[in-house]
């Protein structure tokens, strides 16, 4: 349901909660829209800012929790309400750009991460990239924005995403402990506030190293 802030705003600003309630037909990866209860009971008190409701920095985080819950759970790019999907592309550490064709093919983690020491996306499907991080997370995986540093149309923030490492990575047994990375992104939207650009900043080594531990197999693809 959307907030006090998000009234009067477009579906996609209104929070996940009201896009999802609007769709209505849609092709959901799993045959039934996705279950936010984790977020509704444990991020409150885990995250590390609270915005003002209507807040530039409000509307930001639920763009943009709306466009990782559209690319995860919904099959079909045509139905994805937070960006324009003929246009929209997504980049990490100024690399290729991905269209949203081979981010419905590979999902989002396998874009956002890659091939990194610890983690090789040509290993992964988009199903069992999803899989190892609610392994490792099962008490959710959350993301919150920090500060806003432009207003659109190229909206700049910082960001924190987060988890408690409660399940096995890979293998490796979970020590218990609160895991985060942070990173800096710029996105392009319309007058509208839909996502046509996104571009990611950020040094994932040092957070997936945390659930290696030093005990898995460096991957041989990696860079560097």
């Amino acid at each position: 349901m959307a907030d006090n802030g998000a009234v009067g705003q477009p579906l996609h600003v209104q929070g996940r909660d009201a896009v999802i309630a609007a769709s209505q037909g849609v092709a959901w990866r799993d045959g039934a829209p996705p279950d936010y209860h984790y977020s509704r009971e444990n991020m409150p008190a885990e995250r590390s800012v609270t915005h003002e409701s209507g807040s530039l920095a409000d509307i930001v985080e639920r763009l943009v929790q709306v466009f990782e819950m559209e690319v995860s759970h919904k099959r079909n790019p045509a139905e994805w309400l937070s960006m324009v999907a003929e246009q929209v592309t997504v980049s990490v550490n100024g690399g290729p750009k991905v269209g949203s064709a081979e981010l419905a093919e590979r999902g989002s983690y396998n874009v956002l991460i890659g091939e990194n020491p610890y983690y090789s996306a040509a290993d992964e499907s988009f199903e069992s990239s999803h899989d190892v991080f609610h392994q490792a997370f099962p008490g959710g995986f959350f993301w919150e924005v920090l500060e806003v540093y432009s207003p659109p149309p190229v909206v700049t923030f910082k960001w924190r995403h987060w988890g408690t490492f409660a399940g096995p990575y890979k293998g490796v047994e979970p020590t218990g402990e609160r895991i985060e990375m942070f990173g800096v992104t710029v996105v392009h939207v319309t007058d509208d506030l839909r996502i046509t650009e996104t571009q990611h900043f950020y040094d994932n080594t040092d957070f997936l190293g945390q659930l290696a531990r030093g005990q898995l197999a460096p991957n041989p693809r990696a860079h560097g």
